[in-house]
């Protein structure tokens, strides 16, 4: 290997560096998890690459040949495993254990069925076997993108790149001494954009983890929708577009959303499944609402959202239903704060979703009479079969909207 070759090298073992030094910093912040699966990545994937370059102290051709065959049938579930996890495809228990057993039984097959062979054919079967494994984890991650996971699409751009790579390293290691400085530029290249793009789908995956236990830490101090620290900001920005109101007289849209059986989850199971559950509710308000709208918290078991200028009451409307039916998708809560353990599904829990929507015209309206109004409108929307109320200026009181099919 010349030194055009090892700097091309170097390249991906600086980046598997960084994404230990990455773990180590999650380590000391007690995100064990974390750390432990960027490890396991780096070095699994590390040792790999060393020893299909040839860089353990290993003579013997066919010895090497042999080892080298163990390595891949070893590395290869792991990591396949290991992907699985960062697109949700292991959500289950018992996904987990199928998968799980399936691996394991592939690798010690693989390995007994290698020593029948001879050194170099043992090899070209880990290989195949690697492929195969690479081809089951691309269209596993490719089902979860065309299911609407954006986080899938980083992970098949990950498994492309590791494709290339063990193109690569198959190459080098069976034809060894022979290989252009092509092919250990393509793949050390490919090598580095696969660890970058999996340590940020990891990143991505586990960030949640991270959020989420920062809000069962906090608890209502922290704000999970607009990253306020403490409900006094969340009452400046409203004093803010109620200011706004008065020197720019217009129509503005208020929607307040409430969460009627928070109470019960907390007498039941305690004020860590009551912050997780304001965590889910709250992320899924803020991918459902668009960005012209200003939110906040408001009280402990509501959301707030005003939009100024508000020209379109059917988007409000609409809005409001589209609210209704992801608020209340199941979800399933952590009752601990060690909230790394996603896979603990202890409790299975429905939001009672009540939203009220009126729109504020008059540019003296008081601030605290247009809440106090839009929460008991919220409470009210509860008994309704939308779950959604509007009030009505002409009689002065709230009306039901139910949901109207499209044409």
């Amino acid at each position: 290997m010349d030194k055009l070759a090892f700097g091309f090298w170097g390249c991906y073992f600086g980046t598997t560096a960084l994404m230990l030094a990455g773990s180590v910093v999650a380590f000391t912040r007690s995100l064990h998890r974390i750390a432990f699966n960027a490890v396991l990545s780096a070095t699994a994937s590390g040792f790999f690459v060393l020893a299909f370059l040839g860089a353990l102290p290993i003579s013997d051709e066919d010895t090497l040949a042999r080892f080298l065959a163990h390595v891949a049938m070893g590395v290869s579930p792991l990591l396949a495993y290991q992907l699985f996890s960062i697109v949700g495809a292991l959500a289950s228990l018992k996904a987990r254990q199928h998968t799980l057993q399936a691996l394991t039984a592939l690798a010690i097959g693989g390995v007994a069925l290698s020593w029948l062979l001879p050194a170099i054919q043992a090899l070209a079967l880990s290989v195949g076997v690697v492929c195969l494994l690479s081809l089951a984890a691309l269209g596993v991650a490719l089902r979860s993108a065309y299911r609407g996971d954006r986080l899938a699409w980083v992970a098949v751009a990950g498994v492309f790149f590791m494709m290339i790579a063990i193109a690569g390293l198959s190459w080098i290691a069976l034809v060894r001494g022979q290989v252009p400085l092509q092919v250990h530029a393509v793949t050390a290249l490919a090598g580095t954009a696969y660890l970058s793009t999996m340590g940020a789908a990891m990143w991505a995956r586990y960030s949640y983890l991270i959020e989420l236990k920062q809000v069962m830490a906090h608890g209502p101090s922290y704000d999970p929708v607009t990253r306020m620290l403490s409900h006094t900001e969340t009452g400046q920005m409203i004093g803010g577009v109620f200011k706004h109101q008065r020197d720019e007289p217009g129509v503005m849209g208020v929607m307040v959303v409430s969460l009627g059986n928070l109470y019960a989850l907390e007498k039941l199971h305690g004020m860590a499944a009551v912050n997780h559950a304001l965590f889910v509710c709250a992320g899924r308000l803020r991918r459902t609402v668009p960005a012209h709208m200003e939110m906040g918290r408001l009280s402990a078991d509501g959301f707030l959202l005003l939009v100024r200028h508000c020209s379109d009451s059917g988007q409000l409307i609409w809005l409001a239903h589209q609210l209704v039916a992801r608020l209340s998708k199941p979800v399933v809560l952590n009752t601990s704060l060690d909230a790394v353990r996603r896979e603990s599904e202890q409790i299975r829990w429905q939001a009672e979703i009540g939203v009220g929507v009126l729109l504020v015209s008059d540019p003296a309206a008081n601030a605290s009479g247009v809440l106090t109004i839009g929460r008991a409108m919220s409470h009210t929307a509860m008994s309704y079969v939308s779950r959604v109320a509007w009030f009505d200026e002409v009689c002065g009181e709230a009306v039901e909207l139910p949901v109207l099919e499209s044409s």
